[in-house]
């Protein structure tokens, strides 16, 4: 199938690891000229200069995300390299585990400033354009936590939870002007992330990542962890020409994870 993003631009937030990195790959490989963003500015121009080498475009850009002069800084610097920005991927790092029944008001505030705030600081700057040129696509990579609370998780289930409520409500504003807002949310893929949780699993519980992953892949239908290029192109797929008639959903990635549909 032909995307039909070929010559697109994209700033894909927190792109220099994990889901993110696989996400900006998978456009690139659809001919989508991106903009690699992360805090370590020299691990981003790595990553963009691997991509030259293979032949696709792409750009580094230093960018803390965490204020909203990172925020307009690195977004004016990705329009500088590459022009007006048409797919904004929505991504950063995960907050802490815990209980919810531990959570303290700190918590609560983290969770807003961690998974809501940076997107939304880049939505308001990014959108605009989009709209005026009658093509946009907005892509969050969220959690599966959003579907089904996950455990030991609950400043993570809190913040995307609400980043899914903004997102919903701005999918039907915007529909109008041909932009689609998503997200894709991430069951067990095989990054650094889930790497960690599962060692912290581990630590709590007394046990081995290995026995952790086994018990993980036992409750996963697939039986096994995904792999992020699979996660890269099913985000892929949400950001091309092809999917305009898909907005305000939350499609899963997971190999069956959540049981319901």
């Amino acid at each position: 199938m032909d995307f039909g993003i070929s010559g697109k631009t994209a700033f894909v937030a927190a792109s220099t690891g994990g889901l993110g990195l696989s996400v900006a790959r998978g456009l690139a490989a659809e001919g989508v000229r991106v903009a690699i963003t992360g805090r370590r500015g020299e691990l981003a121009e790595k990553i963009a200069a691997e991509l030259q080498a293979d032949g696709h475009s792409a750009v580094a850009v230093e960018a803390d995300l965490s204020t909203a002069d990172g925020v307009t800084a690195a977004v004016e610097r990705a329009v500088e390299l590459l022009g007006p920005i048409d797919i904004l991927v929505l991504n950063g790092p995960g907050p802490k585990p815990g209980a919810a029944a531990s959570l303290g008001a700190d918590d609560i505030t983290a969770a807003f400033e961690l998974l809501v705030k940076p997107h939304h600081a880049l939505v308001s700057k990014i959108l605009p354009g989009m709209r005026e040129r009658r093509w946009g696509r907005i892509l969050a990579i969220g959690s599966s936590g959003v579907v089904a609370p996950l455990p030991n998780l609950a400043v993570s289930n809190t913040g995307r939870a609400a980043l899914a409520g903004y997102l919903k409500t701005l999918a039907a504003e915007v529909a109008l002007d041909a932009v689609t807002v998503n997200m894709i949310l991430p069951g067990r893929i095989a990054t650094d992330r889930v790497a960690e949780l599962d060692r912290a699993a581990a630590k709590r519980r007394g046990t081995t990542p290995e026995e952790i992953q086994l018990e993980s892949r036992k409750t996963i239908p697939a039986r096994r962890y995904g792999e992020p290029e699979e996660f890269g192109a099913a985000a892929s797929f949400l950001c091309s020409a092809p999917a305009s008639y898909i907005t305000g959903v939350a499609l899963r990635c997971d190999g069956g994870l959540i049981r319901s549909l």
